[in-house]
């Protein structure tokens, strides 16, 4: 993502801080380039263990072109699907951890290099697009689904 996109998916994520320039700010100086923002706001996470949100990713990616912005950390444990706000209060799925309103996330800058902590897999583009959880919800038992058909092969 170059130049002005990174700048408006920036603007974007900062809009939720309490500082916004302090997130700036956090996103130069951290060596990592993460900061931490509220979730709630404008987005809620969902967050997945590895084995399952990455075959997940996989089934979504081929359902859209471009799903909301999408996390993956310490080594693929795990990954976060950034959906409307609200959906975490309402999230009943077991193994799925809910990051809503109350709570904070690490994020890593959008345009900046994985440094082996947190990194996007899809950064935000700026304009807001989420991943529909109801769309994830499917992707995630069709992810499901085909890792049993596989393990009976």
């Amino acid at each position: 993502m170059a130049g002005a996109g990174v700048e408006t998916a920036v603007e974007w994520l900062v809009s939720v801080a309490p500082d916004p320039d302090a997130c700036r700010r956090e996103w130069e100086r951290n060596p990592r380039g993460v900061a931490l923002l509220p979730a709630g706001r404008r987005w809620d996470v969902l967050i997945l263990p590895g084995e399952l949100g990455y075959p997940t990713f996989d089934v979504l990616t081929r359902l859209i072109d471009r799903p909301g912005p999408v996390l993956s950390d310490f080594g693929d444990a795990r990954m976060g699907f950034f959906v409307a706000p609200g959906t975490v209060a309402r999230w009943v799925g077991t193994g799925v951890r809910g990051v809503g309103q109350g709570t904070w996330i690490v994020v890593p800058h959008p345009g900046g290099a994985s440094n082996g902590g947190v990194r996007w897999l899809i950064p935000p583009d700026g304009s807001g697009t989420l991943t529909d959880a109801a769309l994830l919800e499917l992707a995630m038992h069709d992810a499901v689904a085909r890792q049993a058909e596989n393990g009976r092969d």
